[in-house]
């Protein structure tokens, strides 16, 4: 395995609110390259991943390229790629029906394949830029953001569509609670974060990020009530109290975010972002952050999964120059 990490570690010594409650943060352990996967051929921009955790797979956007690569975790290898897309963005995984959701910017056209044979079942026309793709599995439906305001609202089981929700303006990421009615979602051109209830199918709410702007990605602690919205203009990170939609904190960040995880395990959020850089921020309390780590990656790395139980943020990283395609796997401890 070739040695690609480089880091700066911050010491960070944070009050806590309450009667003498001090946390001293030391150095704490990097992230640690463990796995790098070539995809070569491969070439451009590259999207939004889904995991297969029973097949040990992970699908891959590669919105440039055209296609859909499909990469065996078991095998540290790419077993299969489906040519032919139209700039592919999003992807979710139905591990109940094995099988996978498309969606690509070229025509709006969500396709839906098999997880086996990997030929295409059927597809859905959204008219205009299908985008990032959600999976709700206890209500078995898929929710794709769209065209110029909209989440379409999918039967997973026979791929059909059953209604959509409006916005205001194209969405970005968005997160679905898992205990509750609500998606939250970015809607950069209109400079607000919306909120749907699922119920109603309609937005019910707008929340501002204090002059952050170009909101891309997001991540939710629903055990802590807190949303993070990754901004871009200026670079920050934004934490939401999702009761009251309130700016709670605001936290610099490294350039061209398009990725924000949170670690319920350790309280962190790992921010993947352009400038090549992943951001680790440590949650202290709900109201209380501080930056931590900052891993070096590579130019344009701006996208990646982190899969809970595996313990790893994958980073998906572009040819660039002597740079070639791959997948960086990295252990967090």
């Amino acid at each position: 395995m070739k040695s690609l990490l480089k880091a700066k570690t911050v010491v960070a010594v944070v009050l806590v609110c309450g009667p003498g409650a001090i946390a001293v943060y030391g150095q704490s352990p990097l992230p640690k390259l463990k796995q790098t996967i070539p995809l070569p051929g491969v070439e451009g921009r590259i999207d939004h991943f889904a995991f297969d955790a029973a097949g040990e797979r992970l699908f891959v956007c590669a919105l440039g390229n055209n296609s859909l690569e499909v990469v065996d975790l078991r095998k540290n290898e790419r077993i299969h790629s489906i040519a032919g897309l139209g700039s592919p963005q999003g992807v979710a995984y139905v591990p109940q029906l094995d099988r996978f959701f498309v969606a690509n910017d070229e025509g709006g056209i969500c396709k839906i394949f098999d997880g086996k044979s990997f030929k295409k079942l059927s597809e859905l026309n959204l008219k205009d830029d299908a985008d990032n793709v959600r999976y709700d599995a206890v209500s078995k439906k898929i929710y794709v953001g769209f065209g110029n305001g909209g989440i379409a609202i999918v039967n997973a089981t026979d791929g059909t569509q059953t209604g959509a929700i409006k916005l205001s303006a194209h969405p970005e990421a968005f997160e679905l609670e898992k205990n509750g009615k609500r998606i939250f979602v970015n809607v950069p051109n209109s400079r607000h974060v919306a909120v749907i209830d699922r119920d109603k199918g309609e937005v019910v709410a707008t929340w501002k990020t204090d002059l952050a702007f170009a909101n891309f990605p997001m991540a939710l602690d629903e055990a802590n009530h807190r949303l993070f919205i990754g901004c871009r203009l200026p670079s920050k990170l934004v934490a939401l109290n999702t009761d009251s939609g309130d700016v709670v904190a605001k936290i610099d960040m490294s350039g061209d975010a398009d990725e924000v995880f949170y670690d319920g395990k350790r309280h962190r959020i790992y921010v993947v972002c352009g400038a090549g850089k992943i951001d680790i921020i440590e949650q202290t309390d709900p109201n209380t952050y501080k930056a931590l780590t900052t891993v070096d990656t590579a130019a344009g790395a701006r996208t990646g999964l982190f899969v809970p139980e595996r313990d790893t943020l994958f980073v998906a990283v572009p040819h660039r120059g002597s740079q070639n395609t791959e997948i960086r796997a990295y252990q967090v401890e």
